[in-house]
């Protein structure tokens, strides 16, 4: 199964595909699908069994996700 994390800003989608690739995860930039939307168009793609490793990520990093979502 697949997850995608949105964010407002372009810098947070980068940032967030950044931190997480430095501690081994496997995460890509993707545009945000037609069915969801955010600011920036840009959202990150990851296994949905990494969720807890990138919740624990973002939030040791201070990175602004607008939403996560389920594929």
């Amino acid at each position: 199964m697949e997850c995608i994390a949105t964010f407002d800003t372009t810098h947070m989608a980068l940032y967030f595909e950044k931190t997480c690739r430095a501690i081994g995860l496997n995460v890509k930039i993707v545009p945000v699908p037609r069915s969801i939307s955010a600011s920036c168009g840009l959202a990150c793609s990851y296994p949905c069994t990494d969720f807890e490793s990138v919740k624990k990520a973002v939030s040791e990093k201070s990175i602004e996700v607008a939403e996560y979502h389920t594929l």
